[in-house]
């Protein structure tokens, strides 16, 4: 069995430890699985402890419902993505523009080789009800943080770019990696690397100019 993004998550085991509820571990795989093949409105609990290989009374032991066994899968695949990319940034050299295409090669390498949790977390996560949206919104914040580490680093005597332009940075870029995905091109998101670098220096290097006060009239 080929198993998702979110079974690398460290709460739920790893190759070197087993995890503490394997059960709760197959069953937040399965649900990405699932939904990443079927959609979200189309998977069903039947479908999730199916592919899981648990009881029905095993899920509902554990979840309340199919939407919170989804919004965890989603949030546990987010936090394994979150990480991917922040150590892809420590292990880059220490030049800002290298770390940054090093983050977001990795964010795009790790979709693109999980075209299911791609699914999943681009396209699948509108369909979830305002939780899941919620719980969106918590991600591009966590990724608009990430870009504001990396200005920091480099550019400690400027200011850094206002929240509100690296949020409309993340939508705008996942967006677009957003289409590849609904096209069926996943395999293909790598090809977005050079624009998402130059949106990315667009906003991070714009950060400290600000248009002319409009003139006073008299």
């Amino acid at each position: 069995m080929e198993y998702s993004l979110i079974a690398e998550h460290p709460s739920l085991g790893s190759q070197l430890r087993r995890p503490a509820d394997p059960q709760r571990a197959r069953l937040l795989d399965a649900m990405a699985r699932v939904v990443g093949e079927r959609g979200y409105a189309a998977a069903s609990v039947a479908d999730v402890v199916k592919a899981a290989g648990v009881s029905r009374t095993t899920f509902y032991e554990r979840f309340d419902s199919k939407e919170a066994c989804f919004l965890e899968a989603y949030r546990h695949g987010v936090d394994v993505l979150v990480d991917r990319v922040r150590t892809a940034v420590r292990e880059a050299p220490e030049d800002w523009r290298v770390q940054l295409r090093a983050g977001i090669r990795a964010y795009l390498d790790e979709l693109s080789a999980e075209p299911l949790f791609a699914r999943t977390y681009l396209l699948e996560i509108h369909s979830a009800g305002t939780a899941a949206l919620d719980a969106r919104a918590q991600a591009l914040r966590r990724f608009a943080d990430r870009y504001r580490a990396t200005f920091e680093r480099a550019h400690a005597d400027r200011k850094p770019p206002p929240a509100e332009a690296l949020l409309v940075l993340c939508a705008g870029t996942e967006q677009l990696a957003a289409e590849r995905v609904r096209a069926g091109q996943a395999a293909g998101l790598g090809e977005l690397e050079d624009v998402f670098c130059r949106c990315a220096e667009a906003v991070l290097l714009g950060a400290d100019t600000n248009p002319d006060p409009t003139p006073e009239e008299g």
